[in-house]
């Protein structure tokens, strides 16, 4: 399969399923995505502009992002995703942006925490609050992270939305407090709000597949002191999010979004190693804990995702030899102290 067709392949797996598009014929109203311009915001826009031309609703898709790299701004003008450049942190800009029905919040900050930590709950957590509040009448979908939950042992089963938080360094902690805030205003005005815990996605340019897939490949050890990790393709996060919207609830609804498996990163390396034809190397001992979600309540609301783990994982290794775009955004899932 040459690079062409493997092109032409992810089209196809990004294309509406039959559930988004019955969905958003029932999605009141535009759908505006706040942070449009990170790694999932472009295709999200994209499915959820497809969604809706098949639905026939008419709605606008609207994207709003600094757009620091333009060409994302064009590629998104070109498929009928509106945009509009502006920095949510300036307080004029943010009260300018229109109003809307349905806003997808995906805005925030990650990786280089370490060292700039006020930014980061700058994003995390007091952005949050303004964003709640200007938009106190709309259905809310706010992305959390599972780095919020506790280290479970690779046994449990995951950590349900009933386990209490217990965020390891000041990038969880954050991600924490953004989930404090937009519960708060959702008791306060009644917004109705879904909070969407996400555990790694994973597309062909990034994500935990990926990195194991180029550790092989390149004979890396792989570290195994997390050896087990939750993923879901990111066409199937990004039409549950869409989705999401017709399940906000006040006070704020908690969902951990993720795939049904506990994978070990083992199996995957040596999947890899079989499609790669190389040896996967590993260093260090299982600590027998990871951040795993049971995303039972997930699958229970939107059914199982579409896209298999070994799929994703036979057509990564194709793209990787196919010499396929990478983004360059590691997700340093094997980090046990918090540390980005």
């Amino acid at each position: 399969m040459n690079m062409d067709e493997l092109i032409r392949l992810e089209q196809r797996m990004l294309e509406p399923s039959a559930a988004l598009i019955e969905d958003v014929s029932r999605i009141k109203g535009d759908i505006l995505l706040l942070g449009v311009a990170g790694k999932m915001g472009p295709t999200m826009a994209r499915v959820a502009r497809k969604a809706v031309d098949a639905a026939g609703t008419g709605q606008r898709v609207i994207g709003v992002s600094r757009f620091s790299n333009p060409a994302s701004r064009v590629e998104l003008e070109e498929v009928g995703v509106e945009t509009i450049s502006a920095n949510l942190l300036d307080d004029q800009e943010l009260a300018s942006l229109p109003d809307a029905p349905n806003v997808i919040y995906l805005a925030g900050h990650k990786f280089g925490t370490t060292g700039n930590e006020s930014y980061t709950w700058a994003m995390n957590t007091y952005l949050p609050g303004r964003v709640a509040d200007k938009y106190r009448n709309s259905n809310i979908v706010a992305f959390s992270s599972g780095n919020v939950l506790p280290f479970v042992p690779v046994t449990s089963g995951g950590a349900s939305e009933e386990v209490a938080p217990e965020p390891i360094g000041e990038y969880a902690q954050s991600c924490l407090g953004r989930e404090r805030i937009f519960e708060y205003f959702s008791e306060k005005n009644g917004t109705p709000i879904f909070i969407y815990r996400l555990n790694y996605a994973v597309d062909f340019r990034y994500g935990v597949i990926l990195e194991i897939a180029k550790s092989v490949f390149q004979g890396k050890p792989i570290d195994l002191r997390t050896e087990n990790v939750n993923v879901i393709w990111q066409g199937d996060a990004n039409e549950i999010a869409i989705r999401s919207l017709l399940h906000c609830e006040s006070p704020a609804k908690v969902v951990n979004v993720t795939g049904p498996e506990t994978l070990s990163i083992r199996w995957i390396a040596r999947q890899f190693g079989m499609l790669l034809d190389k040896e996967p190397q590993f260093v260090n001992e299982p600590q027998g804990t990871a951040l795993l979600n049971n995303a039972s309540e997930c699958h229970r609301l939107f059914g199982y995702p579409r896209v298999t783990v070994r799929e994703i994982i036979e057509l990564t290794a194709k793209w990787l030899l196919g010499g396929g775009e990478q983004l360059d955004k590691p997700t340093h899932f094997q980090e046990r102290a918090g540390k980005f």
